[in-house]
């Protein structure tokens, strides 16, 4: 994933971008970049590999090194960025957010009718951000350029451009999966993944982009480029998981989302009659814990925070190659208090059950210290699918998940023609799915908020929100 905010202003704005930036930093950890531009020096960019240390660590002499009127910066999971590209449409920075599914295809499409090249990175890949930048520069205006790229890629694309005069431009995806929010104050304008990056710097909010929509940003005005599409697939996993607790996407709070959310869950446990002799409720830290909260408001038990993630030292992922040291990792982190947990029946909510690998670590853990029994809850419906839009599930490919793993333990490829009945805790593939995860897990009960019960608790129109990774469908 990742996220970028961006300024331009009458005057120096690198302070509040370098803020504005670093407040993205629960989108990714492996890049952070800034582009800067100045009337005197034009364009200069910089960027760090952030996978061990912060952003802030990383950027906290870049006023030493760049200045400028206008900047843009980025944290990333994937790609290094922001590029600098010179082109038929000037030279420009440019950052990305999202997913390129066909980009061998659209590579070999623009090198044939092109004569072009692009500069390969480790293993011959093609960085997706300078791709963009290429289909952007097979037309002659911003606006056009933005818009063949974004229709020609499969996937995903939120697109931040720095132009040569200082302008910005942000465009927002064709189907609105992703935020792209614009505010202002007496020196400029702003755009950003997150509202509250720029309210904290004292920027107010304008709107939030509507799907495909496009506008330039200067420090007098905003100019639409692009209205924005009828047709709207926010990405449900978004409120559940990836957003940060004070953010607000299409006017709907994470954190008052995940209090309903788990409100919901304890409602369908109580009305099915689940009678469990619960000592204390508590959340996977750290995005479980909201959900947690709404259940244990819901049902009456107390809520208690039977461990602790230790981040003073431990305050990114940090993701070493080897499982085993991973594994070591994550024990590393989780710091118990055992008089919450010995000789105690707990219940967590995840956030959601991905692969499982570090659940199944977490469980461990509580048993280790002496749990009486541990049931489990998760905020989403069972994931099935991964993500083609954002790779928001975190995984590779569908057979990567626990619930496909579990299913072709169970029935072998046949199970793969019933994935609705298994997503169905009320039918027999469901509860054997269930079942079979309780028993390798060692969890006392499992349970998944259903699709009814994450769309209530968000609050939208269904046929507004991208359920893909639960569903199979937009």
């Amino acid at each position: 994933m990742g996220g970028f905010f961006g300024i331009t202003s009458k005057s120096d704005c690198m302070m509040d971008v370098f803020f504005g930036v670093d407040y993205h930093s629960h989108l990714g950890t492996r890049r952070g970049g800034m582009a800067a531009y100045d009337r005197e020096i034009g364009l200069q960019r910089k960027i760090h590999n952030i996978e061990n240390a912060p952003f802030r660590t990383k950027f906290e002499h870049i006023f030493e090194e760049m200045q400028g009127t206008s900047v843009i910066g980025c944290i990333s999971d994937s790609d290094p960025q922001p590029m600098l590209i010179r082109s038929n449409l000037g030279t420009y920075a440019i950052c990305t957010i999202g997913i390129i599914n066909n980009a061998d295809a659209l590579i070999d499409r623009y090198l044939s009718f092109s004569g072009g090249h692009f500069d390969a990175m480790t293993g011959g890949r093609v960085n997706s951000t300078e791709l963009v930048a290429a289909l952007i520069d097979q037309k002659s205006s911003f606006a056009d350029g933005i818009r063949f790229a974004q229709s020609s890629i499969e996937g995903t694309m939120n697109i931040l451009v720095l132009k040569d005069d200082g302008n910005l431009i942000a465009a927002r995806d064709l189907k609105g999966r992703i935020p792209v929010q614009i505010g202002k104050n007496e020196e400029g304008y702003c755009a950003s993944f997150e509202e509250f990056a720029f309210t904290k710097l004292g920027y107010e909010k304008v709107c939030e982009l509507g799907p495909g929509e496009i506008v330039e940003l200067s420090p007098s005005g905003m100019t639409r480029l692009a209205e924005p599409q009828k047709e709207m697939r926010m990405c449900a996993f978004l409120w559940s998981y990836y957003g940060y607790p004070t953010s607000t996407y299409e006017g709907i709070n994470v954190e008052a989302m995940r209090y309903r959310n788990g409100a919901e869950i304890a409602q369908r446990d109580m009305e099915q009659g689940r009678s469990m002799d619960i000592d204390y409720v508590g959340g996977v830290p750290d995005s479980g814990t909201p959900h947690a909260i709404g259940y244990a408001n819901r049902t009456g038990f107390p809520f208690a925070r039977a461990f602790i993630k230790y981040t003073p030292t431990w305050s990114r992922s940090f993701t070493p190659a080897r499982q085993s040291d991973r594994k070591k990792i994550a024990r590393m982190k989780q710091i118990p208090v055992t008089e919450l947990i010995r000789s105690k029946n707990l219940l967590f909510v995840d956030d959601s059950i991905v692969r499982g690998t570090q659940l199944r670590e977490t469980v461990e853990f509580l048993y280790d210290n002496g749990a009486k029994s541990v049931h489990m809850r998760s905020a989403c419906p069972p994931i099935m699918y991964a993500c083609k839009y954002l790779n928001f599930s975190r995984s590779n490919g569908d057979m990567d998940l626990l619930t496909r793993q579990t299913i072709l333990e169970l029935e072998g490829e046949e199970g793969m023609n019933h994935i609705d009945e298994y997503a169905d805790g009320k039918t027999e593939r469901g509860k054997a799915m269930r079942k079979a995860i309780c028993e390798k897990f060692n969890f006392a009960s499992l349970g998944f908020q259903s699709l009814d019960g994450v769309i209530k608790a968000i609050g939208m129109e269904p046929c507004k929100l991208c359920t893909y990774c639960w569903t199979g469908k937009e």
